[in-house]
């Protein structure tokens, strides 16, 4: 081999090298280099790991849970809306105040919940049809109906609703907490069975919340109703 032969391999040689060392610099970089790929096997790319992990799963109980309990919040709502026009007492206002800001939020969070699997957000909620001009339901108005709200336990019926949108002072009190007793053991009952036959955490999570909540809820209306 002549020495001008001998130097272009050692120069060919020393750029390997070099373009090795960098490439490792890049790799070291970006959280490339593995036992995998320092072993010559192709490291897993941060988007080929996401797309191996699947999305939580959830099951037809989870959907219908969520179907059927936003329109049921929704008629808590609107009840609990009625007692700042109805003259209600102030131990009523503020329970109902509670169970607004408590449920609305609930509403949304599995409304986004039935976007994200593809569902259908229902529009209505029980009790509601012919009620667009209730005094404290502008919030309501321009939803829709649901013809099959009103099967939901403890869902109040048009007339119902209609009654206790007339009734005013102690007599709304008095309906309004019999009523709400009413209507929470009807979510409590559609909470323990998404406990029971659900399959996504959230939503499980949630109902056991509602089930706390509004379990210690009917106990504080009972006393109320007593001491009327």
């Amino acid at each position: 081999m002549t020495t001008t032969t001998r130097t272009t391999a050692r120069t060919a040689a020393r750029r390997a090298a070099r373009t090795g060392a960098a490439a490792a610099v890049v790799l070291a970089a970006t959280g490339g280099i593995t036992a995998a790929s320092a072993a010559g096997t192709p490291a897993l790319t941060p988007v080929a790991v996401h797309a191996a992990v699947p999305a939580e799963a959830h099951n037809q109980a989870d959907v219908t849970f969520a179907q059927g309990m936003i329109p049921h919040h929704r008629q808590a709502v609107a009840m609990s809306q009625m007692a700042r026009t109805h003259n209600a007492s102030p131990e009523v206002k503020a329970l109902a105040v509670k169970i607004q800001k408590a449920q609305q939020p609930e509403i949304d969070t599995m409304t986004g919940w039935l976007k994200a699997w593809g569902e259908e957000v229902p529009r209505g909620m029980g009790g509601m049809d012919g009620m667009d001009d209730m005094d404290g339901m502008d919030d309501m108005n321009g939803m829709g109906r649901d013809d099959d709200a009103t099967s939901m336990p403890g869902t109040m019926n048009d007339q119902q609703m209609m009654k206790l949108n007339g009734a005013t002072g102690r007599a709304f009190d008095t309906m309004f907490l019999t009523m709400m007793i009413e209507h929470h053991e009807g979510a409590i009952d559609m909470a323990e069975t998404e406990q029971k036959e659900g399959s996504y955490a959230p939503a499980k999570d949630l109902a056991a919340d509602i089930v706390k909540t509004q379990t210690a809820e009917i106990a504080q209306m009972r006393t109320m109703l007593a001491s009327r």
